[in-house]
């Protein structure tokens, strides 16, 4: 014996249960931007969740040319760095009355073209890229072409970091904080430096190490070549580079700059399997002042970007009434936090 199937519940069929027109059912369901009375609203929902209806979302976004959903673009999820923006941006977009998906691009941005391709078809109403930027990339034409054509159909795209596309953006001042920092690291007394700069092809690791050496330049300190190691991202990135400065020798060494705190959390870690203490024979600073930064020992001196703030800015610049890529975006401020990891350099040393 089979049981037969029961049709769908349809739109008409909480309409007819809440005891109001088709249109009103549409729009107290579908997010119409016209008013609907506040009874009928209620009605109509308590309707829909009675008869267990759920909208189709692939229909709406046919009818209407888009969808209630932000794509968020990051490049490492496993990242605080991308997870704290990436929480910012789900609690606005919530409050928007917007549902965020989002994927890691894995710093390629082949990747990140493919992705893109891939969400404009599933038309969502906001495009937001906090991948790394990579200098020169191949496909930056038609990942141009793409956004370009995304809100051409009435999309909006907002990126995190850089505005080097001309597309709407919500900067950071990465190059005024870690300027900023090696200010205040030779205020604590450190004459001689080395660096983790990450992949220099990231257009965030260039803006830091440029700004992190033209302050100490500023007072006359040189950053040697042979102190600077292009080593990854990451936190495993950050522990082999410190495993290459400690090959080179760090006598001459009082503070190393990592260009995030993920990597100078590695870097800590490997100082000490070469037998040195962080914050006492070597001086360590990062840059992002993610929570962990607070939380290691000894506690981190790092930049500190308002990271949750920096993707609540996003959703609030991709609401606008028009885009405002012509406008200059006023870069995020960003503050140094001096920390434990920093006392100033040893006596003799």
């Amino acid at each position: 014996m089979t049981t037969a199937r029961k049709a769908p519940i349809t739109l008409h069929d909480v309409a007819r249960e809440a005891g109001v027109s088709l249109a009103t059912a549409s729009r107290s369901l579908n997010g119409s931007a016209r008013r609907v009375n506040e009874d009928y609203r209620k009605r109509v929902l308590a309707a829909a969740a009675k008869l267990n209806y759920t909208p189709n979302t692939s229909a709406q976004a046919v009818a209407k040319g888009t969808t209630n959903t932000v794509a968020l673009l990051v490049a490492d999820i496993a990242d605080p760095y991308f997870s704290s923006i990436a929480a910012g941006v789900i609690r606005s977009a919530e409050d928007a009355g917007l549902i965020v998906t989002m994927a890691a691009t894995e710093r390629s941005p082949e990747r990140e073209l493919t992705l893109v391709r891939a969400l404009r078809g599933q038309r969502p109403r906001v495009l937001i890229l906090a991948a790394s930027r990579v200098a020169e990339e191949a496909s930056q034409d038609a990942l141009i072409a793409e956004l370009a054509a995304f809100e051409a159909m009435g999309g909006r795209v907002v990126f995190i970091s850089r505005n080097e596309l001309d597309f709407d953006s919500v900067l950071v001042d990465n190059y005024g904080g870690a300027r900023q920092l090696a200010e205040e690291l030779i205020g604590l007394g450190y004459r001689r430096f080395a660096a983790l700069a990450g992949d220099l092809s990231l257009l965030t690791a260039q803006d830091r190490i440029a700004g992190f050496t033209d302050g100490l330049a500023a007072h006359g300190i040189e950053l040697p070549p042979d102190r600077l190691v292009r080593t990854g991202f990451t936190r495993d990135g950050g522990h082999a580079g410190m495993l290459e400065l400690a090959g080179r020798g760090l006598d001459d060494v009082e503070l190393v700059f990592t260009v995030n705190d993920v990597m100078a959390v590695g870097a800590m870690s490997a100082l000490r399997e070469s037998g040195r203490e962080p914050g006492v024979d070597v001086g360590i600073a990062g840059f992002d002042d993610i929570q962990t930064a607070r939380d290691v020992t000894p506690a981190l001196t790092t930049v500190r970007i308002p990271l949750e703030e920096v993707g609540r800015r996003a959703i609030a610049r991709a609401l606008l009434p028009s885009p405002e890529s012509g406008e200059p975006a006023t870069p995020t401020a960003t503050e140094v936090m001096l920390r434990a990891s920093t006392p100033g350099p040893r006596p003799g040393g």
